[in-house]
Order: C-alpha cells, then structure tokens, then sequence
C-alpha cells in the first residue's frame, strides 16, 4: 500500500512516499500547481494520500488528489488519535497536529514534548493520557536573522554557518551566535521549565535543522528529521478508507 503524505509549509512543499509505514522516498515540489501534483502521482500512484497545508495552496489540486485515490486534508474535522482539551480545537495548525499525532503513535503511554523547527519553533506538549495540550510558538531561524535585517538600517540578512564562534568577531557572526546559540538556550530552557513540571518525558526535535540543534542540547532527546511525514501517515491510516 502506497501512501502519499504532502505537507505545504511556509517554505517549502514537500512529499513523502510511505510503503505501508516505511517511508522510502522525499521530493520537493516545484509550485502547488495541478502539473507538479500530477507528476507525482504519475510517478508513485499512490493508494491513499494525505494533505497538510498552512499556506493558501490552489484549490484545484484537491480535486486532482481526490479523483485518483482516498485523499484526506488534514482540518479541525481530522480524527485523530488524541483530544485537544483546548479552547479552541480548530485553531491547532495542520502541522501541529501531525507532529503531535506521530508522537501518540511512536510513544504510546508517554508525556512527549515534540518541538519543530520550521519557519517558527513550535513546542507541543501530549500527555501519557494522549492529551494534547497545547505548547508555545516562538520566531524559527531564517525569521530571526531576517528580523534583524529588516528591523535596523545597517544590520545585514546573514544566513546560518554551523562553524560559527561563540564569540562573534565581527557583525556577522555576531549575528550567527546570537541566533543559534540563542535558539540552542530557548529550546534548553523550555525544555527544563516543562521537566520542572512533568518530570520524565520524551523530547522529540524535528524539522531541518533538528540534527545539528539536537547536538547542542543538554537533554538525550530524539531527532527525527521525518517526524512530521510520520505523523500525516499514521493520519491518513485513520481517515483514509481503504482502496
């Protein structure tokens, strides 16, 4: 059985292709036009496809989706396989639910704080009684430096550099450590805010650039580049007929 996972983030738009629950392929699309979606599908025809978007993608592509096998988008109406008990259940982004339902499926019976590293942080935070409950949304990396390049007049848009000191010698690495080690300090620090709460529980980063942030955290946690694909497939096994 073919799955195909679609997520349309601020970013990028990207596929996965699951053999039953072994992801075996990731593209990249071009646009969110009727021609790049149709590629795909003429490539890996699919049995069953899933769809998580946080952009204003073309609708017509759903209907394309639709006409060639179960297709599910992931909404508020999504059944999932936890409860919200949060004001209000239809505001969760689409890739908040994802990554929250990966975790209820990998980590059954556990208290798991999922942290995504997108275009923003998110940190999602479910209970061992599957209880999503919610979390925090702070600015991602690329927002971070452009933020500061386009908040002042003489600061520059700079972009991450891995080998960067942790004493800035001149404006650019400046910058550099102020960010990464900065996002490295957030994410320790909320991570030791919900330990003080909630004791033992599993930390999952993800997102692209969740294997150098996962080297400079003080707690074992897991990365999992692929987490969020994860979750839309164990999705689309709940709301997808099947073919």
């Amino acid at each position: 059985m073919i799955t195909l996972c679609l997520d349309f983030g601020n970013t990028r738009l990207k596929a996965a292709i699951f053999d039953h629950d072994n992801m075996v392929a990731e593209n990249y699309l071009d646009d969110d036009s009727v021609g790049s979606v149709e590629k795909l599908l003429q490539q890996y025809h699919p049995q069953k496809i899933i769809l998580s978007s946080v952009i204003n993608h073309n609708p017509a592509i759903e209907d394309v989706l639709a006409a060639h096998a179960p297709f599910h988008k992931l909404s508020a109406a999504t059944r999932i396989n936890f409860t919200t008990p949060v004001g209000k259940p239809e505001t969760i982004g689409a890739d908040r639910l994802a990554l929250v339902a990966a975790a209820v499926h990998f980590f059954s019976g556990h208290n798991n704080l999922v942290i995504g590293l997108g275009s923003c942080i998110t940190y999602n935070f479910v209970n061992q009684y599957h209880q999503f409950l919610g979390g925090g949304i702070s600015p991602g990396m690329d927002m971070r430096f452009r933020a500061m390049h386009e908040f002042t007049a003489k600061l520059p848009l700079v972009a991450a550099d891995w080998n960067f000191p942790l004493i800035g010698y001149d404006t650019k690495t400046n910058m550099q450590s102020g960010v990464l080690n900065g996002m490295a300090s957030e994410i320790d620090g909320v991570i030791e805010k919900y330990a003080d709460k909630y004791g033992n529980f599993n930390v999952v980063l993800t997102g692209g650039n969740s294997a150098y942030f996962a080297s400079q955290l003080k707690k074992e946690i897991f990365a999992d580049h692929n987490f969020l694909f994860k979750g839309l497939y164990a999705l689309s096994e709940l709301n997808n007929c099947p073919a």
